[in-house]
C-alpha cells in the first residue's frame, strides 16, 4: 500500500508541475494578445506554429534560402531574435542558425515524440520557433532548427 501511495503522489505532484510550468509559459510575457487577436493578425499557418507548437512542411519556407546581411525578428512582437551571421545551410529545409541573439529566446522541454527535444519560443511573446538540437556547427555546437513562418527578416 505504501508503494501505490509513493506513485500516486509522484505521479500527481508531477501533473501539478507540468500544468503550472504550462500556464507560466502561456502567462507572463511582455507581449501578450487573446487568442482573436492572435488568428486576426496570422494566417492559419502562422497560427499553427507560432501558438500551438506546430512544423512548417521541410523546404517551404523562402527565409530557408536567405543569407544577406540582416536579422531575423519574431512575427507575434517585432523582437529581434537570430542575426544573419549565426545563420547556416543545415540541409534540412529549414532556417537553421548556431545561436540566438542575447535575451532574445527562451526554451522548455518538448516530450510530444518518443525524445524529449528542446523547444524554443520568443522570450517576448512566448511564439513558437522551433526546436534546438546538439548537432550544430563550431562554436556552439547547436542547431536552432526554426519554421520561417515565425520569423520576419529585416535586411541590413
Amino acid at each position: 500500500m505504501k508503494r501505490r501511495a509513493f506513485i500516486t503522489t509522484v505521479l500527481g505532484g508531477g501533473l501539478a508541475a507540468a500544468m503550472t510550468s504550462s500556464r507560466a509559459l502561456a502567462s507572463g510575457f511582455e507581449v501578450t494578445r487573446s487568442k482573436a487577436d492572435w488568428k486576426a493578425m496570422l494566417t492559419p499557418l502562422q497560427y499553427k506554429v507560432m501558438r500551438e507548437e506546430g512544423t512548417e512542411r521541410a523546404g517551404s519556407s523562402p527565409l530557408d534560402k536567405v543569407y544577406a546581411p540582416g536579422t531575423y525578428h519574431c512575427r507575434g512582437c517585432d523582437l529581434a531574435v537570430y542575426s544573419s551571421k549565426h545563420k547556416y545551410d543545415s540541409g534540412t529545409g529549414w532556417p537553421s542558425f548556431y545561436q540566438s541573439l542575447p535575451n532574445a529566446v527562451m526554451t522548455k522541454p518538448d516530450r510530444s515524440l518518443l525524445s524529449v527535444r528542446t523547444e524554443v519560443h520568443c522570450r517576448r511573446c512566448g511564439s513558437h520557433f522551433g526546436h534546438i538540437f546538439d548537432d550544430g556547427p563550431r562554436p556552439t555546437g547547436k542547431r536552432h532548427c526554426l519554421n520561417g513562418v515565425s520569423l520576419v527578416f529585416k535586411e541590413a
